[in-house]
């Protein structure tokens, strides 16, 4: 009976541990957050439907998109559209999207944020996915004069 007991008293503990560790890891942290987590690729994801999916998956965008504060650290000018020069590979996406216009469904602790979507190099389109911290995930193929829900 009592290794019954320390049996179920470890369980419950581990089950304890795990809703733990899950209800205090929010995307909301940040544009990469999640970061440390074993997800890590080298593959270039930068369509919709890939980015969507990685999104909704994991919470974050994946490992080929920079702020644009990181971008300029490493020197990308947007006046010159030297990104794929300065970063190769690397697309802009995490920076707060403010949904000024209110074009987006609003809600309490939402947070949007915005990423580029098949940029290869030069200027950047105007092709963009906004997700939210509870992965809400539209596309705008217009620079945000309208939106459709992906996900």
């Amino acid at each position: 009976m009592k290794k019954i007991l320390s049996t179920l008293a470890l369980g419950i503990v581990l089950a304890l541990g795990f809703l733990a560790g899950n209800l205090f890891t929010s995307s909301a942290e940040g544009p990469h957050a999640e970061k440390g987590s074993t997800v890590q690729s080298n593959e270039v994801i930068n369509t919709f439907e890939g980015v969507a999916d990685y999104i909704v998956k994991y919470g974050r965008l994946p490992d080929n998109f920079i702020t644009k504060a990181e971008a300029a650290k490493l020197g990308w000018d947007p006046q010159k559209g030297n990104l794929a020069e300065v970063a190769p590979g690397k697309s802009i996406g995490g920076d707060i999207f403010q949904n000024r216009e209110k074009l987006l469904p609003d809600a309490a602790g939402r947070v949007w944020r915005e990423a580029d979507i098949n940029y290869t190099s030069g200027f950047r389109g105007s092709d963009r996915i906004v997700y939210s911290n509870d992965r809400l995930v539209y596309k705008t193929t217009d620079h945000y004069k309208t939106f459709t829900r992906m996900r």
